[in-house]
């Protein structure tokens, strides 16, 4: 390896620091009745992220996760979490910078944030709800497509 390459590997670093649960919301609100109902569940699943510099190459991202389930009409439960992550990261192109925090840091909050989802809904005494693997790079290269063509609909205007 050349010492260019050495020297720009050197450079990059990517630390988690921290991971924790920055916000829960649970509710039920039909019950007891849903408890009765034949369990045929249609669940949607919104997902968010949020970057926040906190200082020189510390980032708060913050996934946020919205799971609505219903049977027939009536909501059985909504589940809200906001998973985050505090992230070391220096020494990346800015190009790489953006699929860092819309992309790979997201990809490592998911799990802990499924597992959130998960033990709520359990604990609401609803049938276990496995949320399935996300493909973050695949909805970060969607958001870089809407950008583009929302820059462009703006006539290239910043804005």
């Amino acid at each position: 390896m050349s010492e260019e390459k050495q020297a720009e590997a050197i450079q990059r670093e990517f630390v988690l620091q921290r991971i924790y649960v920055k916000d829960i919301s649970f509710e039920t609100p039909n019950s007891p009745a849903i408890f009765t109902e034949e369990w045929k569940p249609e669940s949607s699943l919104n997902l968010n992220s949020n970057v926040t510099q906190l200082g020189e190459g510390i980032y708060e991202v913050v996934l946020s996760i919205t799971v609505t389930t219903k049977v027939g009409d009536k909501t059985a439960f909504l589940v809200e979490v906001q998973q985050a992550g505090i992230f070391g990261v220096r020494g990346f192109p800015d190009q790489e910078m953006g699929h860092m925090m819309g992309a790979y840091c997201p990809n490592v909050l998911f799990p802990y944030a499924r597992e959130v989802v998960s033990d709520l809904v359990n604990k609401g005494s609803f049938p276990q709800l496995l949320l399935t693997p996300v493909n973050f790079d695949a909805i970060y290269a969607q958001h870089l497509q809407e950008q583009q063509q929302k820059d462009q609909e703006n006539g290239g205007k910043a804005h």
